[in-house]
């Protein structure tokens, strides 16, 4: 067969993958045209069976995802709530992990949330939690290898952040939130203030910690390519009363980086 001759075959099917596609999360969306069953019959109950498991399938992933905050607001509630996302935001990828990363600022929008200001933040927490999960490895710097490096350099020293190193900030206490509401356990009551989450993986395991004033600005800083003199200055900037050595140990500890890159100091 020549090349030629599969070529009108193409518009074809690309159309029918178009308007298959379309309707599954419009449930009023009447039946496209050119889906038939048997015999050329229409294939109205079949394609609705099949658009329904297609957004039931995509409730689940968001469920799988969002753990803690389908807690907070009950099942029902949550379901609702993922229904109306799923209409709105369809999958971008075959990957169902990879779902959901809009579903955060869908949170910020939902009216029936609005209650909840903290939810969404949650949301990003876990979110950051399942990229953590996924990426790629890479050794954690040591403590050996900081210590090895002359005081008199240190400051220009710049580091490379570990693939799974996330920092969330929020107005209100989700670290805390999230972290109750990942467990089984009682929830008690939290009074609301700002936290800065940092999200690692050491050997496997994410973790969320919560981090001390001024932690974010001094992350965030060595994770854009700042060097070390550069972070501190931004963490005192935000926090006059910040805490190097504190923040020294939590970059071993945590896992946030894998290596010193001096070469890309930008002092």
């Amino acid at each position: 067969m020549r090349s030629a001759d599969i070529l009108p075959i193409r518009p074809m099917a690309s159309n029918f993958a178009r308007q298959f596609s379309a309707a599954l999360l419009v449930p009023d969306a009447p039946t496209p045209d050119l889906i038939t069953g048997p015999r050329g019959k229409r294939a109205e109950k079949r394609y609705n069976v099949y658009r329904n498991n297609v957004t039931v399938s995509l409730i689940a992933a968001l469920s799988s995802i969002f753990p803690a905050v389908e807690r907070i607001t009950g099942t029902d509630f949550f379901r609702a709530m993922a229904r109306f996302h799923v209409r709105e935001t369809p999958p971008a990828s075959p990957l169902l992990f990879e779902y959901g990363r809009d579903f955060p600022d869908f949170i910020d929008r939902y009216e029936y949330a609005q209650d909840m200001p903290w939810l969404s933040d949650v949301a990003r927490i876990e979110r950051a939690w399942l990229d953590a999960y996924h990426a790629a490895d890479a050794p954690a710097l040591r403590g050996e290898a900081l210590a090895a490096v002359p005081q008199e350099d240190l400051g220009a020293a710049a580091f490379r952040p570990h693939p799974a190193t996330r920092v969330i900030s929020s107005d209100h206490p989700a670290v805390t939130i999230f972290a109750i509401n990942r467990g089984s356990g009682p929830v008690g009551r939290v009074d609301d203030h700002p936290e800065d989450g940092l999200i690692t993986r050491v050997d496997d395991e994410v973790t969320v910690r919560l981090l001390p004033p001024g932690g974010a600005a001094f992350f965030n800083a060595l994770l854009s390519g700042e060097c070390l003199a550069a972070a501190v200055a931004a963490g005192l900037n935000t926090y006059p009363a910040f805490d190097l050595s504190a923040a020294i140990g939590e970059m071993i500890a945590s896992g946030a980086f894998s290596a010193i890159e001096p070469e890309i100091s930008n002092v």
